[in-house]
């Protein structure tokens, strides 16, 4: 999302017959060095950044269709930030409460029914609101169906902070935006998390692409990753801007941040174009006549890790990460994730 040094039990020997004594007595190492507790970092109540606090608690057992990551890195992301603040789907969850909805690493272990995972794999994995922990820990239990193998030219560190990222981005740009050559996108909130992904999965569909950026160096970064035109969203003359770049009007925006700039932006969409945003942009967009409106959340599926997997080495993809933290500064991430600006994604290394 494994083998850490402490999960390796005792090795049998290769060749040779062992008496059931032999056997019992090289079992007692494998259970005194198997892992119970792990680091985490969790919240005893909701409040700000403050309250995560580094907590031993015990590693989860794999259910039958689960793995046992032993986690390298987290995503930090701004859902993250809401959990921790108060936010809560129904009722009140139970606390401890870990935090985290993806991150990468190697399979330390799997239920019975896991068929296509060995210990040892690289993965990565989301899995919103887990029932057993999040990934702010050193080891999380996903169902399997939301692990899928890491993509060869990442690292750990990078597939642990473009986990749902990458989803929401290549969901966005495939599924809902459904992207051709030759098209004008505008990409609105290119520069965080999922915008600096979106992007290249744009560049790498033949889009012609639009991006908004405040400030030279996140300019600079759009740019490099396949961006042709880019305004300034907070510039009184964004809108005129825009315009000069796509005097022929926009085929599809992926708006990742709502308001009234982005309003004036959706004015430039033509007729049949299509809009899409994830659930959670505030104010959602409004809706137009003849342009398609979808709202949509990154879901997690064996096809889609598949597919994942597949768009990273072909677009090349690169993971923009503004800052790493370790397990123990998380809330540290938390209060640079509260001063906004944050160019890619924050994450957490754990190993």
């Amino acid at each position: 999302m494994k083998l850490d040094r402490e999960d390796i039990a005792a090795r049998q020997p290769a060749t040779g017959l062992i008496s059931k004594r032999g056997r019992r007595h090289l079992a007692r190492p494998r259970a005194e060095t198997k892992k119970t507790l792990m680091k985490t970092a969790a919240i005893d109540r909701f409040g700000p950044p403050s309250v995560i606090k580094l907590r031993l608690l015990p590693v989860p057992e794999p259910g039958p269709r689960e793995v046992l990551i032993a986690l390298h890195a987290a995503g930090v992301g701004v859902w993250d930030a809401d959990i921790r603040a108060g936010w809560w789907p129904q009722g009140r969850p139970k606390f401890p409460l870990v935090l985290g909805s993806d991150g990468a690493g190697t399979v330390a272990a799997k239920g019975a029914l896991v068929r296509r995972f060995n210990v040892g794999d690289k993965v990565w994995a989301y899995e919103f609101i887990n029932p057993k922990g999040g990934f702010y820990a050193e080891y999380v239990a996903v169902n399997a169906e939301h692990v899928g193998r890491v993509p060869r030219r990442l690292d750990l560190l990078q597939a642990g902070a473009a986990a749902v990222t990458g989803l929401t981005a290549l969901q966005g740009i495939d599924d809902h935006l459904r992207v051709c050559k030759g098209e004008t996108v505008l990409i609105f909130g290119a520069t965080g998390a999922v915008g600096t992904l979106a992007v290249q999965f744009a560049k790498w569909r033949g889009a012609r692409v639009l991006a908004t950026a405040s400030g030279r160096a996140a300019t600079e970064l759009v740019k490099r990753l396949g961006a042709k035109g880019v305004f300034d969203p907070r510039s009184p003359r964004a809108i005129e801007q825009l315009r000069a770049l796509a005097p022929d009007g926009i085929d599809a925006v992926l708006a990742l941040a709502g308001g009234k700039t982005l309003e004036g932006c959706l004015d430039l969409v033509s007729p049949g174009g299509r809009v899409a945003y994830p659930h959670g942009v505030e104010p959602e967009p409004k809706r137009r006549p003849k342009v398609r409106v979808i709202a949509y959340d990154g879901e997690a599926s064996v096809l889609a890790s598949a597919r994942l997997e597949r768009a990273v080495d072909e677009a090349r993809l690169r993971v923009p990460i503004a800052a790493v933290y370790p397990l123990a500064q998380a809330a540290k991430a938390h209060e640079r994730l509260k001063k906004g600006q944050v160019l890619g994604r924050i994450a957490l290394k754990i190993r």
